[in-house]
C-alpha cells in the first residue's frame, strides 16, 4: 500500500482541503465538511491492481457530498465496494443505509451521493463495464448495507484486509492478477446477494471457487483429521475435481495444506509474543501432532530445526530493537 496522504504531514489549518485534494485524485471528487471539530484527522493508503484500485482510509466525523456539478465536472464512472468500520450513514440512488461496522456496501460515481461519516473503510473500486452484471441488477444493490462477516461477503473483507495488511511487493504481473482476483469476488459477492450465480462467467467462477476452498482450509489447518474428502463435501464437488482445480494452480490439495500448517508455525516461532510457547504445543495447534514429523518437515522446507529458526529470529529481533 502506497501512502497518499496524512493529516500529520500538514498545518491543521490545511488538512481537511490537503485530504480532499487527495481524496479527488485516489476516489472521486466530493466535498467536506467537519462535524463537531475544527480539525481533521485522517490517512489514505492506495494499492493499484491494473483497472481495479484497493484504498484504505481512516477519518475523523465528517459530511461528505458528490453533487451533480461534481459529476460534471468529473466522472471516472466507478464502482466502490467497500467494508466499514466506525459510523457511516450514506444516501444515493433513493436509498439510505446506516452501517454496522463490518457492513459492505456498494455505491457509484455517476449519482449523487451524501456520507456522514467517522472511523474508515478499504474499498474497491473498478470501472462499472468490468463488472459481468446487468446495470439493472446493479441498481438493485446500490446503497444498500450486506454482511461482510460471514459467507461470500466473509471472502471479500478477508481479501481486502489481507491487501491492506501484507507488506509484500507486489510485481505489475501479481498486480494485475491481484486485480482480477478482487474483480472475481465482487462479482460473486454481488451476484451471490442478487441469487444470480449462474450468471458468473465460468473462469470466475472456479478462481473464487478455489478462493472459498483455500479459505475453508485455513480455517481448519488445526484440525488434523482434515481430509480432501471433507474439504470437497463443503464445497459440493467431488474429490476428483478437488484436486482437478488444485492441479490447475499448480499445487496438490496435501502440499497446499502442509506449505500453509509449515508457514503458520513459522510465523508463530518468530512471533516474540509467543516466545513461550512451547514447540510442540504450535506444532500441534496447526495440525502437526507428532513433533518428530514437524521438525522434520520444518527443517527440510527451511534448512533448519525449529528450535534454531526461533532463537535466531528472537536474536536478530532483540538486536534490531536494541538502541545504537
Amino acid at each position: 500500500m502506497e501512502k497518499v496522504f496524512d493529516s500529520n504531514d500538514f498545518p491543521a489549518r490545511d488538512a481537511l482541503s490537503a485530504w480532499a485534494e487527495a481524496t479527488a485524485d485516489a476516489v472521486m471528487p466530493t466535498s467536506f465538511k467537519l462535524i463537531g471539530t475544527d480539525i481533521f484527522r485522517g490517512w489514505v493508503t492506495t494499492m493499484p491492481l491494473g483497472a481495479v484500485q484497493v484504498s484504505a482510509m481512516a477519518y475523523s466525523s465528517y459530511l461528505t457530498r458528490r453533487t451533480p456539478r461534481l459529476i460534471r465536472a468529473s466522472d471516472p464512472e466507478i464502482l466502490a465496494f467497500g467494508v466499514t468500520s466506525g459510523s457511516h450513514v450514506i444516501e444515493q440512488n433513493r436509498n439510505r443505509a446506516a452501517l454496522r461496522p463490518s457492513d459492505l456496501l456498494l455505491f457509484e460515481s455517476s449519482r449523487p451521493f451524501e456520507t456522514y461519516a467517522d472511523g474508515g473503510c478499504i474499498l474497491i473500486q473498478f470501472p462499472r463495464t468490468l463488472l459481468p452484471i446487468s446495470p439493472r441488477h446493479i441498481d438493485e444493490l446500490i446503497c444498500r448495507p450486506l454482511p461482510g462477516d460471514q459467507g461470500m461477503g466473509r471472502l471479500l473483507t478477508s481479501f481486502l484486509t489481507h491487501l491492506t495488511e501484507d507488506s509484500t511487493s507486489y510485481t505489475p504481473h501479481d498486480a494485475a492478477r491481484l486485480g482480477t482476483i478482487g474483480l472475481d469476488l465482487v462479482t460473486a459477492t454481488l451476484a451471490h446477494f442478487l441469487e444470480r450465480e449462474s450468471g458468473i462467467p465460468a473462469d470466475s467462477r472456479q478462481r473464487v471457487l478455489y478462493m472459498r476452498i483455500t479459505s475453508f482450509i485455513e480455517r481448519h489447518l488445526g484440525d488434523t483429521a482434515l481430509t480432501a474428502g471433507e474439504i470437497a463435501a463443503a464445497h459440493h464437488i467431488s474429490v476428483r475435481s478437488l484436486h482437478r482445480l488444485f492441479h490447475q494452480h499448480g499445487v496438490t490439495v496435501r502440499s497446499w495444506i502442509r506449505g500453509q500448517r509449515l508457514e503458520h508455525c513459522r510465523r508463530d516461532l518468530a512471533d516474540p509474543l509467543k516466545r513461550h510457547v512451547p514447540i510442540q504445543a504450535i506444532a500441534a495447534g496447526w495440525g502437526f501432532p507428532h513433533p518428530a514429523d514437524f521438525t522434520r518437515a520444518f527443517r527440510t522446507l527451511h534448512g533448519i530445526t525449529p528450535s534454531d529458526y526461533r532463537n535466531q529470529a528472537h536474536h536478530h529481533g532483540t538486536q534490531a530493537g536494541t538502541p545504537s
